[in-house]
């Protein structure tokens, strides 16, 4: 299944066409990182052309379907006239539009509208290609509605302010400047759109926020994952680790494919490394931030192995409430596919993940930066005492990780009901699926911390030469990274290095190198 990374990087994606099949990970990533144009195929607008009829349908019929000729929530029992249906939908934009908080950043904001464009476009929805067709105008002229990102135990609030926008209300970015949305489609060229019936529900509606969340998180976290076994290789051939280890007959008597791929990476990484010959059998064993790698790592991997696939069935699933059918005479399903408990899961479950792979790095950097335990000078600078070295960045890292600790609790076990009792059991998938995406970056950072320590750790090893996989990573990193002599101002590493790891460049540089790690 081609779900995640392959080898085109989604910053090499240009367009990304829906209706021609499933999306993938890499067209979310394209898309909300790296602004990819989007394209409607033939078949999505014939299917979502169909559905609107269906929808038009129902009302000369005078059908009771809910949030279309009824209120919404515990107000089903609300009879809505066909002359009200439209104003219906207008309010609960309007009215769902209460999260509040900071702005959701950009590329999620991006990711959630290309989801809402990939779920309503499935033919169940109902909408109108034309109100699709401005969110698509919307990510291509690059306006991006503001949506505060907290209050959300799901969906509805973030969705609804984005909504705002397609009416002219709201307000949105457009070339840098925060203006009103009305303002903003006239500056791109674009007209308002007038929602019908059953639109304000379908756009606010579903898992689209949870999926985009959890999608960004979930591509953070292999390429993470990825790049760890790179910069636990660096920190292991540092510390005068033993190879030993990483023997493949150890690994191969646990039926876990993923530890022993890890200890595969670990052994072609180091592969020519003259320091890791040197102290092969300098120590009987290492401690387990070293010499449980395979292990670790490999859980890890294993976990977003299954979380990719539950993400990626979620992405090409319609979870819509209700599902507009268009076979016979038309239906109308009134059910629950809205509900993000399967995302939202897996994305608890990758938090846990992200937070095992955390503290396994700041363990190591510990090491790096810890006289009493590395050999090396205390805080990796050649006269400490006048010099702090390195040993901030540690704490930098230890701060990281104890919010990504209380970040890792389960959001989903959680309930509080809502609507007068009519949803008495509530996903929190939105909350679970947004930690995880702030932990994904919190962890690049606390690697990037611990590559800037096994770089400059290395100094201190020459003459002997580190792996030529270590080498090539050593140059990038010192291409702008100069060795440490005395104390300077941290911040622009520390800033350099994340990005290399964040925009996959570690990982490209070492495949280009020795080919796709085992994953």
């Amino acid at each position: 299944m081609n779900t995640t990374i392959s080898n085109t990087h989604p910053k090499e994606i240009k367009q990304v066409t829906l209706g021609d099949g499933d999306i993938t990970i890499n067209e979310i990533i394209a898309v909300s990182k790296y602004d990819a144009e989007v394209l409607f195929s033939q078949d999505y607008r014939e299917r979502v052309n169909i559905s609107r009829s269906v929808i038009e349908k129902f009302l000369d019929e005078e059908r009771v379907i809910y949030g279309v000729t009824t209120g919404f929530g515990s107000n089903v029992t609300e009879t809505i006239s066909t002359e009200d249906a439209e104003i219906l939908q207008k309010n609960i934009i309007r009215s769902h539009a209460v999260s509040v908080g900071e702005p959701l950043e950009k590329e999620v904001v991006r990711a959630i509208q290309f989801m809402i464009l990939a779920n309503l476009g499935n033919g169940f929805s109902g909408v109108k290609l034309a109100t699709l067709e401005l969110i698509r105008s919307l990510l291509n002229h690059q306006i991006v509605p503001f949506a505060p990102g907290e209050g959300s135990v799901g969906y509805l609030s973030p969705e609804a302010h984005m909504a705002l926008v397609l009416i002219g209300e709201g307000k949105a970015w457009y070339n840098g400047e925060l203006i009103s949305g009305r303002e903003a489609l006239e500056k791109a060229g674009l007209q308002p759109v007038s929602l019908g019936c059953k639109e304000g529900l379908a756009l606010t509606s579903g898992t689209t926020s949870v999926t985009a969340f959890a999608s960004l998180a979930l591509f953070s976290s292999i390429q993470s994952a990825k790049t760890a076994d790179v910069v636990s290789a660096m920190s292991l051939e540092a510390l005068k680790g033993t190879i030993k280890a990483f023997d493949p007959r150890i690994h191969s008597v646990k039926k876990h494919e993923e530890q022993a791929g890890t200890a595969r990476n670990i052994i072609n990484i180091l592969k020519g490394s003259e320091i890791a010959e040197k102290y092969q059998n300098y120590r009987l064993q290492d401690a387990l931030s070293l010499r449980c790698i395979p292990q670790v790592h490999g859980a890890v991997k294993k976990v977003l192995k299954d979380a990719e696939i539950t993400i990626y069935n979620e992405m090409n699933s319609s979870s819509d409430n209700p599902l507009i059918i268009a076979e016979e005479r038309g239906d109308a399903l009134m059910g629950g596919n809205f509900d993000g408990t399967f995302v939202g899961i897996y994305s608890d479950t990758i938090a846990i993940a992200m937070a095992n792979l955390a503290k396994m790095s700041e363990r190591r950097l510990d090491r790096l930066v810890n006289f009493h335990v590395s050999e090396l000078p205390n805080f990796l600078v050649a006269k400490p005492g006048l010099n702090s070295g390195y040993m901030i960045p540690q704490y930098t890292a230890a701060g990281l990780i104890n919010e990504i600790r209380v970040l890792a609790h389960p959001a989903t076990i959680d309930n509080t009901p809502t609507c007068a009792n009519q949803e008495d059991v509530v996903s929190f998938a939105y909350f679970a699926a947004k930690k995880a995406y702030q932990i994904a970056k919190k962890l690049e950072y606390i690697l990037g911390l611990e590559l800037m320590a096994a770089v400059q750790a290395l100094d201190f090893h020459q003459p002997l030469k580190p792996s030529p996989v270590s080498q090539k990573v050593y140059e990038l990193i010192r291409s702008e990274v100069l060795t440490v002599e005395e104390d300077r101002y941290f911040y622009p590493d520390i800033q350099f290095i994340t990005k290399l790891i964040s925009e996959g460049e570690i990982l490209t540089a070492v495949e280009l190198m020795m080919g796709k790690l085992d994953w």
